[in-house]
């Protein structure tokens, strides 16, 4: 002892130390050691320290410290070996949520993110999606879903699933007891498949979500069949599934439609594009007279619905909280249109009605208006409704409640901005809508106008696009005017196959910026500038992280070219 006691005395030279030393030796030493332990033991556990009372009793009382040193152990080395994969991929390790979307994940990946889930057993949200190279070999994650059953959101959007992938998922469904929210959209495979992937959901399910799965009239009877047994679901989206209606002798829809009735719970229902048609309409507003719960219901793009509203306006009554109503592209004729201003008065929860893109509902606004509840109304879209001037100025009373206003795609509002802009509220609207409207220069300078004096101080969305009679000195006003604050998009897009300098106003677009601090996306296609104007602008926006939409040369004219002639159609 005595001689151990020496070699610890003495320093590396063989001097003897002072007692003095020694002590301030262990000291360093423990120190030193302490700075060594891993950061991530500390982030990893902070929700647990939190959680747990301070005079909790310890796991492991009545154990030795050093019995559990090996578990603290592993438990660092696997966080650790987590924060080292997120930060490959360019994420922040989470110990509740793993966000992986558009990530490239491969084989590889998945199989060592699948190795990583034993290390995150407090882990809630899972988002794998829009990783296509993942599709074929689910199971390698699905094998390990039992080290993090407390999981509630599963997001495998776009991941190009097969069947065997499905299969798989569907197995390993009861591990994971309380999941809620379960979204496959994207996944064209799934049709045809989700038989046998429905049976084995918990009933913790809430949200369902099967957009452009190609849902089949079997996958249809199969959900239909499902939703009575999840008491908790509140939200399903199966939009995009046309084949949902195509196979009318098996009468999937038909069944889904019908057992919808015993959705209790149900709150959201989306149905856009699925190839509706009258009969549809009717057998589903059968069941939707049964829940009054529904607070939104999106039955856009069911252009086969036209002349057939009738038969599921008179159950509309029924939905007395209904706050939300999708009917835009509809191809709604007048018919439909009076059926629906019949039920209006009774839909008096209803803050967002839109019927966009239905040319005849352009000489209906001001019936519509005459039932709407004008002030709890949010949104009232009229893009593409060929307006009217008598229309246009009946809108005008509905504008100063709404929160988005969009009269896109309608001439009449050129010249006649005006009327409109002095109805609007101060800090009311977020979003403003006025692509190809045929605006004009006095349009844009009263919009400049209306800026200076705050009324837009909280706008967030504007879009000019598609308005090329506008003069420069209104676009300069315009940037000058200040008041947009607020503002996170802009659109300023010139139609396709033209062209236009922006040298006049760019430089009160560059003094603006400066004041626009939340403006996150630039849209300029088209407009030309000089390689100095050019650069100018592409560092000012690179320096705030603006994303900029700009091609002068206008290559992108077939793109746009196209989404122009579906618009006008």
């Amino acid at each position: 002892m005595e001689a151990a006691e020496g070699q610890r005395g003495r320093d590396g030279g063989g001097q003897r130390r002072s007692p003095l030393d020694v002590i301030m030796s262990q000291i360093r030493r423990k120190r030193s050691a302490s700075d060594r332990k891993p950061l991530g033991r500390f982030l990893s556990r902070t929700s647990e320290r939190t959680a747990i009372p301070e005079d909790a009793e310890p796991e492991n009382r009545g154990q030795s410290p050093g019995a559990a040193a090996p578990v603290e152990s592993q438990r660092d080395a696997g966080w650790g070996r987590v924060r080292v994969f997120l930060q490959r991929l360019g994420k922040k390790a989470d110990s509740r949520s793993l966000s992986l979307a558009h990530c490239d994940l491969t084989a590889t990946d998945l199989l060592e993110l699948a190795s990583l889930l034993q290390f995150l057993p407090q882990l809630e949200e899972m988002d794998v999606s829009w990783n296509e190279l993942i599709g074929g070999g689910l199971t390698t994650l699905t094998s390990h879903l039992q080290h993090v059953g407390g999981i509630r959101t599963l997001k495998l959007c776009s991941c190009r699933l097969d069947a065997d992938d499905v299969a798989a998922l569907g197995e390993a469904l009861p591990s994971v007891p309380v999941l809620e929210i379960l979204d496959l959209s994207w996944n064209s495979s799934v049709g045809g498949t989700l038989q046998s992937l429905l049976g084995k959901l918990q009933p913790s399910v809430r949200e369902l979500h099967l957009v452009a799965c190609q849902l089949t009239a079997a996958d249809a009877a199969a959900l239909g069949g499902l939703v009575a047994v999840l008491p908790k679901l509140c939200v399903l989206d199966v939009s995009c599934n046309p084949r949902l209606t195509q196979e009318v002798d098996a009468g999937g829809f038909g069944q889904l439609a019908a057992s919808l009735s015993h959705a209790v719970s149900l709150i959201v229902l989306r149905l856009q594009a699925c190839g509706l048609k009258p009969d549809d309409l009717e057998a589903l507003g059968a069941s939707l007279r049964c829940l009054p719960s529904v607070r939104q219901l999106d039955l856009s793009c069911n252009r086969s619905v036209a002349g057939g509203l009738s038969g599921l306006a008179s159950h509309l009554a029924h939905m007395a909280h209904l706050e939300s109503l999708d009917l835009h592209l509809c191809r709604l004729r007048r018919a439909d249109l009076e059926a629906l201003i019949q039920v209006l008065p009774s839909l008096t929860a209803l803050t967002a009605l839109d019927v966009s893109s239905n040319k005849e509902a352009g000489g209906a606004v001001h019936q519509l208006v005459s039932v709407l509840p004008l002030t709890q109304m949010r949104r009232l879209p009229m893009s593409s409704c060929r307006l009217t001037e008598e229309s246009f100025t009946a809108l005008a009373l509905v504008a100063p409640y709404l929160r988005s206003l969009d009269v896109s795609w309608c001439k009449v509002v050129g010249g006649r901005l005006p009327l409109l802009m002095d109805a609007l509220q101060p800090s009311v609207v977020l979003e403003l809508r006025l692509s190809s409207c045929g605006l004009t220069t006095d349009d844009l300078r009263h919009l400049a106008d209306v800026c200076r004096r705050g009324s837009l101080s909280s706008l967030r969305v504007l879009d000019l696009s598609y308005n090329g009679s506008v003069g420069d000195a209104a676009w300069a006003a315009l940037f000058a005017a200040g008041g947009l604050g607020s503002l996170e998009e802009a659109d300023l897009s010139l139609r396709p196959l033209t062209s236009a300098p922006c040298s006049a106003w760019l430089p009160a677009l560059l003094g603006a910026l400066p004041r626009m601090p939340a403006l996150a996306r630039l849209a300029m296609q088209r407009w030309s500038a000089g390689p100095q104007e050019e650069q100018q602008l592409r560092f000012s926006v690179k320096n705030r992280n603006i994303r900029l939409d700009w091609d002068p040369d206008g290559s992108d004219w077939k793109t746009s070219s196209q989404e122009e002639s579906q618009a006008e159609e």
